[in-house]
């Protein structure tokens, strides 16, 4: 029997163990914060729920429009945010999550140990728990112990005015006005989750528009959402203190500009936790303090594997499971594929959602695919008009000549569900023609999807169309 011994019990962790004990392994999981990671506890179960809470509320602000009032009165102004309620809430969700998992992992034979570890050689781990140290001799190792949020030097955070996301969830009352800084995907969703429950919302940016990785159409049009709701968005500026100030904070800008509000989240960024786990003596190389892995999740040590944020691949939940379970199956024997980032489907839960997989404008734009694309806006699909969707798109990329579907784009309430459709499409290189041939319900947002691959059907040879 193999022994494999996982330090990390977040997604890359306890997906890989799964996996290690149906293969026949006997498995020991080292965790010391929590199963499911990060990832379950104070990230993106906890932020998804308080999310999940914004979009009612986000609903309610258009249902005016629908016809719906109260007492003569707005909807939304009859509802009263209890953020301790909520975070109560999102707090117990992460909880019974974990302990979920848990409950699977002893129920395929994972040993789980509360503790840390470290490698001792490549083929022995170190761990420590409060009964002190031992030693576990393995034939694999899978690191997954994830990310911190990054701090800056000039803006600590205190856990009750300035905020990591780790911490947002012991606020008891809405802030009066958040400042967020950082406008890539973390910042972007608490901007709106926050906008949308009623907070004043100030989003510092350092670039000319929100979420810089993402497609700049997309990101367009939620910058769009971000002013008309109220969000003051501080474009081309750059964060460089955070301090106290009686019951408030203040913000100090790069400009010497400063912002004074009641709470400050900082959303700048991870860094790998990557300290005392006995890389260098074990052989195994980093990269920027992320440990370098191939697409089978090998590291440079014999028998070390690695998996989730702390890779620095794709910063995931779903990737790093993936790498987890590839991790297994490679080193236990089975069969195996190695990661296909093309393959993978990402989300930003904000108000619109955006949604993305495959081939990007940016790859098309700069020449590095003959992709083709077309953009259908929602504000013509039927479904949107009764749901008074004004905003989003859908954009689908197809291979010329050949019409086969390599990526995709929907910004639309649930985007996260609708890109699934695509997702499967570009994974078994469906063809716009095979693709415009499936039904879909009417009306609904998806079939702004089926249009699209109608419309890009017939037009593989042009760079792209507008509908």
């Amino acid at each position: 029997m193999t022994r494999v011994v996982i330090v990390g019990g977040g997604p890359g962790g306890y997906e890989a163990a799964l996996v290690a004990a149906q293969l026949g392994g006997e498995v020991t999981l080292v965790d010391r914060d929590g199963l499911g990671g990060a990832a379950v506890l104070t990230d993106c179960v906890p932020s998804k729920t308080l999310i999940a809470t914004a979009e009612v509320m986000s609903s309610m602000q258009n249902a005016a429009e629908l016809g719906l009032t109260i007492g003569g009165g707005k909807v939304q102004h009859a509802i009263n945010v209890n953020l301790g309620l909520v975070n109560r809430r999102v707090l117990a969700l992460a909880k019974a999550q974990s302990k979920d998992i848990a409950k699977n992992l002893k129920a395929n034979g994972v040993k789980v140990v509360v503790g840390t570890g470290r490698l001792d050689g490549p083929g022995a781990v170190i761990v420590t728990t409060d009964a002190g140290e031992r030693r576990l001799e393995t034939e694999v190792v899978l690191l997954a112990t994830g990310t911190r949020p990054r701090e800056l030097p000039d803006a600590r955070p205190d856990g009750e005015r300035i905020l990591t996301w780790k911490q947002v969830y012991g606020l008891e009352s809405l802030p009066e006005h958040l400042v967020v800084v950082g406008s890539g995907v973390t910042g972007a969703e608490f901007a709106s989750a926050y906008n949308a429950l009623g907070a004043k919302v100030t989003l510092v940016s350092s670039r000319d528009m929100v979420l810089p990785g993402q497609d700049q159409e997309a990101a367009r049009v939620l910058q769009e959402v971000f002013v008309r709701r109220g969000v003051d968005l501080r474009s081309r500026s750059r964060a460089v203190a955070a301090r106290r100030e009686g019951d408030g904070v203040v913000v100090t800008l790069a400009s010497g500009e400063t912002i004074e509000a009641s709470h400050c989240l900082m959303a700048v960024g991870a860094m790998p936790n990557t300290e005392n786990l006995g890389l260098e003596t074990a052989g195994v190389a980093t990269d920027r303090g992320y440990i370098t892995v191939d697409k089978v999740s090998r590291t440079t040590a014999r028998g070390v594997y690695a998996a989730g944020d702390v890779t620095g691949v794709f910063a995931l939940a779903s990737v790093a499971a993936m790498q987890g379970r590839i991790a297994m199956w490679h080193s236990l024997g089975d069969a195996v594929a190695p990661l296909d980032l093309n393959r993978v489907s990402a989300n930003v839960f904000t108000a619109p959602e955006i949604a993305t997989v495959g081939v990007t404008q940016e790859q098309v734009d700069a020449g590095l695919t003959s992709a083709v694309g077309v953009m259908v806006p929602l504000r013509g699909n039927a479904r949107a008009k009764m749901q008074n969707v004004t905003d989003g798109f859908v954009k689908l990329f197809c291979l010329p000549i050949t019409g086969i579907i390599v990526g995709g784009v929907v910004v639309a309430p649930h985007a996260s569900e609708l890109i699934h459709a695509i997702s499967v499409a570009v994974a078994e290189r469906i063809t716009v023609e095979a693709f415009s041939h499936d039904f879909t319900v009417y009306p609904s947002i998806s079939g702004s999807i089926a249009e699209a691959s109608r419309r890009l059907y017939g037009h593989a040879e042009e760079k792209s169309i507008t509908i």
